[in-house]
């Protein structure tokens, strides 16, 4: 069962049960996500209404990171294991990666205004993330480039694997260069540096 798993048409079929149940779920954690964050969190102390824009950006930015990740591993069971399912996974992922990236730098530079003054700046964590979009947009175009399937799939897997040292720079950006960009709002060993009430529904939308 889980090597079929690796086939095209098993798991289009298994997909194709999931998506109605995913879709209910996602209609769901969106919802309540964005009405606690737009309606029920109370005013940040410092940026007062104009915090809410978090509850778009802050998920989105985790979702391009994340999506480039499984771009990445997929990578490496394209060129290791040669496995068609890979090549699919990575292939779609490029643009739904691109899409998210896309809209944390919109949405971060609709934030930037009021609070530094400028849509843009050229900050570490901004560039990088930017890199990240150009790295997206040249999977794209690389895939679309190469008329040989197996060949276009290994040139984006290796493109893929290349581009991850972004990942990490971008994560750690805000601690390795003097930026304007805030810190990390939640880590795996802290409290989180906001109450239950703004960071519940932050974490239902990123869900």
């Amino acid at each position: 069962w889980f090597h079929k798993l690796g086939s095209p048409p098993h798991f289009y079929r298994i997909a194709g049960k999931w998506i109605p149940w995913l879709a209910a779920l996602f209609a769901i954690l969106t919802v309540a996500g964005l009405y606690g964050g737009l309606v029920k969190a109370p005013p940040d102390y410092q940026q007062g209404e104009s915090y809410r824009i978090i509850f778009v950006h802050v998920p989105a930015a985790w979702m391009s990171l994340f999506v480039y990740m499984v771009m990445a591993f997929s990578g490496v069971v394209v060129l290791v294991w040669r496995m068609k399912m890979a090549e699919l996974v990575l292939a779609s992922c490029a643009p739904i990666g691109a899409s998210f990236t896309f809209l944390a730098l919109v949405t971060g530079s609709l934030w930037g205004k009021p609070m530094w003054g400028t849509y843009w700046v050229w900050d570490a964590r901004l560039t990088s993330m930017l890199i990240l979009l150009f790295l997206y947009f040249g999977l794209i175009a690389l895939g679309n480039a190469i008329s040989n399937r197996d060949s276009a799939a290994k040139a984006c897997a290796v493109l893929a694997i290349v581009g991850v040292v972004n990942i990490p720079i971008i994560k750690y950006s805000v601690e390795w260069w003097n930026t304007l960009h805030q810190g990390a709002t939640f880590t795996l060993t802290e409290k989180p540096a906001m109450p239950a009430e703004m960071w519940l529904p932050l974490l239902l939308t990123a869900l």
